[in-house]
């Protein structure tokens, strides 16, 4: 079967509102103004997006409203993103919608959504043929999931947060049929009741080939299943200003450096590195950075720990996407507080 996509994602997309510059954040009976606001395709759309700007070719399967929200996310994606939306479909009524509050380097969120119209399989639509996919893991489980497999696409694999704090092991029953689990690190000691990062993953990798465990300031750690090879990557000091959508790069990193046969240790350290570039600006996917911020960085920094960036960075003109263009009014000023 001829693989058209890269990548395919499905999942929620949301339109996200980010408010900057923030000097307080809002008390009860009170207003408080930002200096900065950004509109974006938020959800799946930040990982789609990181993985566009990367360049490889990304499919959504999303229902996007028929209201102007609605509009908006398709219009950015389609034209400005270059995100396939043929596996997704439109629906009347009203888009989700995330404001997020990005104060003192870290975010608060609120959130309306309703559930979308899922087929038998989990999906809005039909599955395409793509070499990679995303996935965040249910208890449930997604037919889809092993059809997936079945066709030779890698699948890989996150998992939300657990708020009933049980970490029921059935929410990993999906992995059988995945490449990869990228949880972070709290996660994936919770579920598998370690002690460690390191102890984690090695209990983890019985159950998929690549385990990938972000852990923060910490940098990353990843296992190969079939070698016991485990690698370290420190992660790359930056002032971080919002986090949100940096977990979506750190992943469309990995999925690059994957399907590019990239050993181990690179694609973590790469991984690392983009997901660093991008808690330097706000939002999510306005803030997931290009060849072009990758090249910038690299002849800036000259680290020798990423001396193999000359052998994949794309040659030709490179597209830097520092400052975002996405937002309802005309264009996003949350830049200009940066």
């Amino acid at each position: 079967m001829e693989r058209t996509l890269d990548l395919f994602v499905p999942g929620v997309v949301y339109l996200d509102i980010v408010f900057t510059g923030l000097r307080d954040m809002p008390r009860p009976g009170t207003e408080v103004w930002a200096n900065g606001m950004g509109s974006c395709p938020g959800g799946v759309a930040n990982l789609a997006v990181a993985a566009a700007r990367l360049g490889l070719r990304t499919g959504l399967g999303t229902a996007l409203a028929t209201d102007a929200y609605g509009d908006f996310c398709a219009q950015i994606l389609c034209t400005q993103e270059n995100v396939d939306l043929s596996a997704s479909t439109r629906i009347n009524g009203h888009s989700p919608v995330t404001v997020s509050l990005a104060y003192d380097r870290d975010r608060s969120m609120i959130t309306h959504a309703h559930p979308p119209p899922l087929n038998a399989s989990g999906l809005v639509g039909a599955l395409p043929a793509a070499r990679a996919a995303s996935v965040s893991l249910t208890k449930d489980g997604l037919p889809w999931v092993r059809q997936a497999r079945q066709e030779g696409t890698l699948v890989f694999a996150d998992v939300g947060w657990d708020d009933t704090e049980e970490w029921p092991s059935e929410a990993l029953a999906m992995l059988g049929d995945c490449y990869a689990f990228l949880p972070n690190a709290v996660e994936a000691m919770r579920y598998t009741r370690a002690s460690s990062p390191e102890e984690a993953a090695r209990r983890l990798a019985g159950l998929v080939p690549l385990v990938v465990i972000t852990c923060g300031p910490d940098g990353a750690i990843a296992l190969d299943s079939a070698t016991g090879e485990m690698v370290h990557a420190p992660a790359v000091p930056v002032e971080a200003l919002d986090p949100t959508g940096a977990g979506d790069v750190f992943t469309a990193g990995i999925i690059l450096g994957t399907l590019n046969g990239w050993p181990i240790a690179q694609r973590l350290a790469f991984a690392n590195l983009i997901a660093a570039l991008s808690v330097q600006h706000f939002g999510g996917s306005l803030s997931a950075p290009g060849w072009g911020d990758i090249a910038d960085w690299w002849r800036a920094s000259g680290d020798s720990r990423y001396a193999f960036l000359e052998d994949v960075i794309p040659g030709g003109e490179q597209r830097s996407v520092r400052r975002a263009g996405a937002t309802i009014a005309r264009l996003s000023d949350a830049h200009a507080h940066e």
